[in-house]
């Protein structure tokens, strides 16, 4: 049988939030093939997680002008417009995870992001000021899907892993959180999330 779950923990980025590095690159890099290569080669998904887990922009721009210094204005735009890149909330999700807070769930959040972006990110959509906390990848220095994170999460909010379920749009993610004990729901959309949690016995209302 399925403990109850009593602890409910939303990642952000393609949850809550969009994410799209190719909205202000679309200007910046107009040409379609040229784009994919600069975010195949240069600024590429591996260079920008360590962000996630600690690294300084500073850090990260120096490493990549060094290697191509010919891309400099490019790499730089990537923070410089990084607020282009979280365009919009998902509402109907946002709608769900405030009605739970407003009906009495523990509500918390857990998220690969860097240090300063989400604190713009907070600025930007107050909701994610609204859970009663946050785990925040670059501010502990460990990120999804490793178990230390979901480890962390859990002494820092007094949760009980098998009493929580975790919400992802990264099956990575989901697996990493099954794997510390914790019940999770891949994220496809909200509707199909209001249906996940009221298959655990949690109405959502939205």
């Amino acid at each position: 049988m399925t403990t109850e779950i009593r602890h409910i923990v939303f990642d952000i980025g393609k949850v809550l939030i969009h994410y799209d590095p190719h909205i202000p690159f679309s200007r910046i890099i107009p040409d379609e093939t040229e784009r994919n290569w600069f975010f195949a080669n240069v600024c590429t998904h591996d260079w920008n997680i360590e962000q996630d887990r600690g690294r300084t922009w500073e850090e990260a721009e120096a490493l990549l002008i060094g290697e191509h210094p010919e891309r400099e204005e490019q790499i730089r735009a990537f923070r410089k417009h990084w607020h282009e890149m979280v365009s919009h909330a998902y509402l109907d999700s946002v709608a769900i995870m405030e009605g739970l807070i407003e009906d009495g769930h523990d509500v918390t959040m857990l998220t690969n992001f860097a240090s300063d972006t989400f604190r713009e990110a907070q600025e930007m959509y107050p909701f994610l000021k609204r859970p009663r906390g946050v785990t925040v990848s670059g501010d502990v220095r460990l990120i999804k899907p490793d178990l230390a994170i979901y480890t962390t999460h859990t002494e820092s909010f007094g949760l009980e892993p098998s009493a929580t379920v975790f919400i992802d749009d990264s099956l990575a993610n989901v697996e990493g959180a099954k794997a510390a004990g914790w019940q999770a729901l891949h994220f496809t959309g909200a509707d199909k999330l209001k249906a996940d949690l009221a298959g655990l016995g949690i109405r959502a209302a939205a």
